[in-house]
């Protein structure tokens, strides 16, 4: 018999992909909503749970999965905060994740909304969709070859965008805390003081580490970059001060921010006009009245080919190994010795 295994959060696009990679005759349940308290019926009598980010993985689910005797409970991303690490350990259920990607995903990403902001394409579009065909100052910029861009984490995904301002003709600088050897050839490494200070664009590619770096992204930031500058976040919504960033775009310290991460996503993502927009006090509806200066993409960073077929491939493989008793790699959660 065929190990059954849904997943969930899975786009109508996507189906394809995972028909075409599953090699191993796995026999799939897709499921386009994420899983939620409401819908965890969806899972019984499966053998195994593939999810996505903001799939609702916590101790409530996964000790209802255990009663129905679900053990493997795998995510198709890199971040894993979704699940609850610990009562799956105390289930004795199996987590597995995918540690990389393609990190052109996100770094095309990060790269052409960094262009967006600073060319000022969206207010351009906005104007136009408006029947307001004036030029405005604020498309009136620096060329690429010089323009200054900072990015901050210099990791896969970091390096792969600073290869993409580099290819274009852009000075590019870098910061972190681990710098690496011999790519002096695509970026200078700086203090976050002097990149802040010189960057017409800076482009985070930080992790997010709970309780450690959470919202240092401040105010304090804010206030050394240039009025003319634009900040990018691909990353993580933690480690930003939303508040600090409206805060700044009001009153003009910078010229813009776009974002493909937000605080409490699972309340907007993926919804079409989602209840907690009509709040005016939350963080997206303060985004959105502040467009065109901020701009909001709905988490694609990760949503390309290339990444999705790393995403399916993985996390097949991974369920294949895990069936074979081979837990070496990709596992967050093993069984007990």
């Amino acid at each position: 018999m065929a190990f059954k295994i849904i997943s969930f959060g899975t786009r109508d696009n996507e189906v394809a992909h995972f028909d075409a990679l599953n090699k191993e005759g796995f026999e799939m349940t897709y499921k386009s909503e994420n899983l939620t308290h409401d819908n965890i019926d969806l899972v019984k009598g499966f053998d195994g749970v593939l999810l996505r980010a903001n799939n609702v993985a916590d101790k409530q689910n996964l000790d209802q999965m255990a009663e129905w005797g679900i053990k493997y409970v795998f995510t198709r991303t890199v971040g894993y905060n979704h699940i609850d690490l610990d009562a799956a350990k105390a289930n004795g259920q199996i987590v597995a994740y995918v540690p990389a990607y393609s990190p052109y995903a996100v770094a095309d990403l990060a790269f052409g909304l960094g262009i967006m902001q600073n060319r000022n394409l969206s207010g351009a579009v906005a104007s136009s969709e408006k029947s307001d065909f004036r030029p405005n100052p604020a498309s009136f910029v620096p060329e690429f070859q010089s323009l200054t861009v900072g990015i901050l984490g210099t990791g896969k995904i970091g390096l792969a965008e600073a290869k993409l301002w580099k290819g274009v003709g852009a000075k590019v600088l870098g910061y972190d805390p681990y710098p690496k050897d011999g790519i002096e050839d695509i970026l200078t490494y700086a203090s976050m003081e002097d990149l802040l200070k010189e960057s017409d664009i800076v482009s985070l590619h930080v992790p997010y580490f709970k309780g450690s770096n959470d919202k240092f992204f401040a105010a304090d930031q804010l206030k050394m970059m240039k009025s003319s500058a634009v900040l990018v976040n691909t990353a993580r919504a933690e480690i930003t001060d939303e508040d600090a960033i409206i805060a700044a775009v009001k009153a003009g310290d910078i010229k813009g921010f776009a974002t493909d991460v937000i605080s409490n996503e699972s309340a907007y993502f993926g919804q079409v006009e989602p209840a907690a927009v009509k709040d005016a006090s939350s963080t997206m509806a303060q985004f959105q009245a502040l467009y065109p200066k901020v701009v909001v993409t709905p988490h694609i960073g990760s949503y390309t080919e290339n990444a999705l077929h790393d995403m399916i491939s993985i996390s097949y493989q991974n369920f294949a190994n895990a069936l074979k008793g081979d837990f070496e790699n990709n596992f967050l959660v093993k069984p007990e010795a």
